[in-house]
């Protein structure tokens, strides 16, 4: 337990910190995961309008800095081409 002044601040900080970044992790797995269920479900019509809720989960959490770049841009990529397979 830190017993400096601003060492204390620094833990709340990072308390506050780590709860927004694990909420938004936390939302934009569920919303790939939805994506993914809709997928496999094989419903273009929502597939669709939950691809695009997937992808703007994404770049918020990319946005944010929980994700980096070129993970967004991986998993995109990845959830494109899904959607695709979808006949």
């Amino acid at each position: 337990m830190p017993n400096i002044k601003s060492a204390i601040k620094r833990t709340r900080v990072i308390e506050t910190k780590t709860l927004r970044n694990k909420k938004i992790k936390s939302a934009y797995k569920t919303a790939i995961r939805t994506f993914l269920e809709t997928v496999e479900a094989g419903d273009k019509t929502k597939a669709e309008e939950t691809f695009k809720l997937a992808v703007q989960k994404v770049d918020q959490a990319c946005s944010k800095g929980v994700i980096k770049d070129n993970t967004a841009s991986r998993k995109k990529s990845a959830l494109a081409k899904k959607l695709n397979t979808i006949k």
